[in-house]
């Protein structure tokens, strides 16, 4: 088919060239916004120091029906997992002393992730102490902190 055969289609169709060039723009975008949005939304694990998912969910998963064992958090780093279906990071500041905060980052929500001395949000650079604080914005407020408590080395959720 030749240029001047897709024209003629296209107008027979009641549709300019004009018409037919927005709208397939229009379609690209919308593709390229779900693939940019999916990437934002999406979780992942990972980092340096120790950092990964342990795939607990409310007070079960994880090790024997916790979060994780507190030898599988490194002393002076922290742990991804989930707590109720949501991403939280268990932290191990001194040996045996374990906290946990929510791994949503106070900025615009993107998932916050352990580094080898601090806890990263790779979508704007903000930068959490291992106790949640804020040492570089762009986020407004500390990292909310999670219950958790540890039973027989495992961390699990709650108060204890």
């Amino acid at each position: 088919m030749t240029s001047t055969d897709q024209t003629d289609t296209a107008e027979a169709s009641g549709l300019s060239r004009r018409d037919l060039l927005v709208r397939g723009g229009a379609v690209g975008l919308g593709v390229a916004a779900v693939g940019v949005l999916a990437a934002c939304g999406a979780s992942s694990s990972g980092g340096s120091g120790g950092s990964g998912a342990a795939g607990g969910s409310g007070s079960g998963g994880g090790a024997a029906g916790g979060l994780a064992k507190v030898s599988d958090i490194p002393v002076g780093g922290a742990l991804a997992t989930k707590v109720d279906g949501k991403p939280v990071l268990l932290v191990q500041q001194t040996a045996g002393t374990v906290t946990a905060f929510s791994a949503i980052c106070t900025h615009q929500g993107c998932t916050v992730m352990a580094a080898k001395t601090d806890l990263e949000c790779p979508c704007h650079g903000s930068v959490f102490g291992l106790d949640g604080s804020v040492k570089q914005g762009p986020a407004p407020s500390p990292l909310p902190p999670v219950d958790v408590h540890v039973v027989n080395g495992t961390v699990v959720a709650g108060k204890g």
